[in-house]
């Protein structure tokens, strides 16, 4: 086994090499018992150069096939310094310092990133919340009196809701946050979120928008009123919500600046996942992403829609 590692320095003695990476990869994804990613009931047959065929298909892989790691030329090492920087920094990091950091292209960190964040979509964090659950909507995106007048739609003014993205995040008290893109914040979309990721006996906690009134027919229900300055009420806020809120709209503006609609959902997972492992140590986070991301293959052309 390697050592353990709380730092960059650490981690380049853990993985010194590029078989270290690959032994340690294999590790975390098949404890020693290869498992084909064409026919996962297939016996699996050991070859030269860390490759493996599968007998019901006839096709080699290796523990890179399937998942973000998949037809990249970049070194395991440079992946692997990627994610821990990635990973930890609380705000992440730019396309272009990673591209410095690790030596690669602005064009290769950028892609690079954008299959971390895939592999941050991580399966543990699809589980229905329950107990105590606060919900919230926020609005993301520039306000419009910053923006080229070119840019502008019509009519659009100030930082009003209509000009962003919305998004509605569901987190249980003292445990895990779910954020998702919206269309917009009507009952009729935002409800079947709701109940397809809280569970039926659930407390729920909202603000006094109108498209929550119906949620007392199917939860227990308690809001607050944000508009006549009523931030608790008991039980009833949503402080938790709003601080994942606060981390996310300060990376955004501080690292990422601007981002596009079409994907959004990919850095929210990004920010979700640091903030669900926020009680993770350096290593145990690290090793989390790993851990998921077989059958997470990200091409160019799927990304980029070409």
């Amino acid at each position: 086994m390697f050592p353990e590692f709380k730092s960059i320095f650490d981690l380049v003695k853990a993985f010194p090499t590029e078989q270290s990476c690959i032994d340690h990869l294999e590790r975390l994804q098949w404890n020693g018992e290869p498992v084909s990613p064409f026919d996962a009931t297939s016996k699996v047959y050991k070859c030269k150069g860390n490759k493996y065929k599968c007998k019901n298909t006839g096709k080699y892989f290796n523990v890179r096939t399937g998942t973000i790691f998949d037809n990249t030329k970049i070194p395991l090492q440079k992946w692997f310094m990627a994610l821990y920087v990635f990973s930890s920094h609380k705000k992440g990091i730019s396309s272009h310092q990673l591209a410095k950091d690790i030596s690669v292209t602005q064009k290769s960190a950028w892609f690079l990133l954008h299959r971390l964040r895939y592999a941050f979509d991580h399966p543990n964090f699809k589980q229905t919340l329950g107990n105590v659950v606060e919900i919230d909507e926020a609005g993301i995106g520039g306000q419009s009196y910053y923006k080229h007048a070119n840019k502008k739609t019509k009519n659009e003014e100030g930082a009003t809701i209509s000009n962003k993205t919305s998004v509605i995040g569901m987190k249980e008290r003292g445990g895990n946050i779910k954020a998702v893109v919206i269309a917009d914040r009507t009952k009729e979309t935002l409800l079947p979120i709701i109940y397809e990721n809280v569970k039926p006996d659930s407390i729920l906690m909202t603000d006094e928008l109108n498209s929550y009134q119906d949620l007392g027919k199917r939860f227990e229900h308690h809001s607050v009123n944000h508009s006549a300055k009523e931030f608790v009420n008991g039980m009833a806020h949503i402080n938790g919500v709003e601080n994942f809120w606060s981390h996310l709209k300060r990376g955004i503006d501080g690292i990422y600046h601007s981002i596009s609609k079409e994907h959004l959902q990919a850095y929210i997972d990004e920010f979700t996942l640091r903030f669900n492992t926020r009680k993770f140590g350096t290593q145990n986070r690290f090793d989390f992403v790993l851990s998921g991301i077989a059958g997470k293959k990200l091409t160019y052309k799927k990304l980029t829609n070409e």
